[in-house]
């Protein structure tokens, strides 16, 4: 997304955040953006950006409470006064963990074009956090790593009482990547709040 940005014309700082070193491993080798190891409530930035924007669902790795308060307030901190912060989040409506099982694996490529098979187990559903694993094979059998996560499903009224808590508010929300309104069949929640 950094790369991206400046390919279209980003004069201003770019600065990547991610607790991934291999990721980051990858994304240095495009040395026009600055890239830190850590997560967002290891920010120490003041006041410091138009935009932050946390992508690919990483918002639902806040599980706990006082991760998500943490970690907000740092996001609060590193944006100017009338910034804002874009982030999307799985809608818990759509329910998408019920298809989180073996029968539904995906096959993928690896950056060297090798394929892969990759397919999610649930263990669990408790209140809004689902935990479940991902195991990534190779397209002819062989498992080459299992990992375990868990996930936050927060709905919209939860959402924007932590977002007013941290000092931010909605200024749009979507349903949809299209910008489409939030609907009964929703199921992404694309959120942008605004430092005040």
């Amino acid at each position: 997304m950094l790369h991206s940005a400046r390919e279209r014309g980003h004069t201003g700082r770019l600065v990547g955040v991610d607790p991934d070193r291999a990721a980051l491993a990858r994304a240095r080798r495009r040395g026009d953006v600055d890239w830190w190891v850590g997560t967002a409530a290891e920010l120490t930035f003041e006041a410091e950006f138009d935009l932050a924007v946390m992508a690919s669902h990483a918002f639902q790795c806040l599980v706990g409470d006082d991760e998500l308060r943490v970690s907000l307030a740092a996001v609060r901190s590193a944006l100017r006064p009338g910034g804002r912060f874009a982030f999307e989040t799985r809608h818990p409506q759509a329910r998408v963990w019920e298809a989180w099982h073996p029968g539904h694996a995906r096959e993928v490529e690896d950056a060297s074009g090798r394929r892969l098979r990759v397919w999610h187990t649930v263990e669990s559903v408790e209140g809004d956090v689902v935990t479940f694993t991902e195991t990534t094979a190779d397209a002819t059998g062989p498992v080459l790593r299992t990992d375990r996560t868990r996930l936050r499903f927060l709905d919209a009224p939860a959402l924007d009482a932590f977002l007013a808590e941290a000092g931010l508010i909605v200024d749009a929300r979507y349903g949809d990547w299209s910008r489409g309104p939030v609907t009964p069949r929703s199921t992404e929640l694309v959120t942008v709040a605004r430092r005040v």
